[in-house]
């Protein structure tokens, strides 16, 4: 069975190869000298530096092989070729909440990227998926996870 696809802007993307770079070149190198200085002090029974160094070492190691992972079966968005005005990956698009009355902002981002509180959201989410396709002006519904179903007009739509 062919693995998922990691859809994700090209930012998400340069983000993710600096991040891994970082990791392997100057995290690596930091941990390693972490534990030969712990090494050096002795017994490793009962050396706490030596323990968080390890520590520290095995989650460096995990974030490379999820970065890795991810970046294996990336596939960058072409947002140039969208139709201007049409949301899609990479897409901010302004809302308003037709219940709350409120207006809202978001940027559209692949499921690796997604970051609710700096209002990036997946466009694997209800209100991406959603969202995807349309254009300034149209109504989309969306249902709750309570099951009930929020209505938003899109106001805006714009390219970063």
């Amino acid at each position: 069975m062919a693995e998922k696809k990691n859809l994700m802007t090209y930012e998400g993307l340069k983000k993710l190869e600096d991040e891994l770079q970082e990791l392997k070149v100057v995290k690596r190198k930091e941990v390693a000298q972490k534990i030969k200085e712990a090494r050096e002090q002795g017994d490793l029974s009962e050396n706490a530096e030596y323990d968080a160094a390890k520590d520290e070492q095995r989650d460096i190691e995990a974030r490379i092989e999820e970065i890795e992972k991810l970046l294996k079966n990336a596939e960058v968005a072409d947002e140039d070729t969208t139709k201007k005005g049409t949301i899609n990956l990479g897409s901010s698009v302004k809302l308003h909440d037709i219940e709350f009355d409120e207006d809202l902002e978001f940027r559209i981002v692949g499921s690796a990227e997604a970051k609710s509180l700096e209002n990036k959201i997946s466009n694997e989410s209800p209100l991406g998926r959603a969202l995807i396709g349309r254009r300034t002006g149209d109504v989309v519904s969306v249902e709750t996870p309570a099951g009930g179903i929020s209505e938003y007009k899109i106001l805006k739509v714009s390219k970063n």
